[in-house]
């Protein structure tokens, strides 16, 4: 892709912003190519579907009691909140995902849908990550590394651009944060007073 110097010089940036951001798409993307790197990132991504987020879910309430039920139920409102926002942007933004996008990207595994902005599976990670963090601070250090690999996860297997990862991580971060700041104890804090 050339630039056109008699563009505008803002859409110049966004020109080269674009090519930056399809570069560093490729070159995680790329990383897919080895067998043990595609395997890794997959079973990350997968359990980033829920499964992980569900298991430590489960596990509240028989460490915590009460406390760990009113934490599940705040998680689980937040988490719906997530789901019906990026459902929402996704289906009113349609932006294709790369591997359809680009013949160089290809796509590590099966894509849940056809769009990709935001990521759905960070917005989730970043904001359960938070919540988990807040109501059992002893899993920060499991949860946030996860969060984490799940969003790169993303890119290097063709599903992404890093755009709808930091845009999906922001969400997360802002919907975790907001329930918090209205609700600093919990949605469901009055449940174990």
């Amino acid at each position: 892709m050339e630039l056109n110097k008699s563009l505008p010089r803002s859409e110049l940036w966004f020109n080269k912003a674009d090519r930056f951001e399809l570069s560093l798409c490729q070159r995680l993307n790329r990383m897919g190519r080895y067998t043990s790197v595609r395997l890794f990132f997959k079973s990350i991504s997968r359990l980033g579907d829920g499964v992980f987020w569900y298991t430590l879910a489960l596990l509240l309430p028989l460490t915590m009691g009460m406390e760990g039920i009113a934490a599940v139920g705040h998680m689980t409102i937040t988490g719906l909140l997530c789901v019906a926002i990026y459902s929402q942007l996704k289906n009113r933004l349609v932006r294709q995902r790369p591997f359809i996008s680009w013949d160089e990207i290809r796509a590590h595994t099966a894509p849940l849908d056809l769009y990709s902005f935001p990521s759905g599976h960070t917005m989730n990670a970043v904001n359960f990550a938070i919540l988990f963090s807040v109501f059992c601070p002893p899993l920060f250090w499991l949860v946030m590394p996860f969060a984490l690999l799940v969003a790169l996860s993303r890119v290097i297997l063709g599903m992404h651009y890093p755009t709808d990862v930091l845009v999906g991580a922001t969400l997360g971060t802002i919907i975790s944060t907001g329930s918090l700041l209205i609700w600093p104890n919990g949605m469901f804090a009055s449940m174990v007073m």
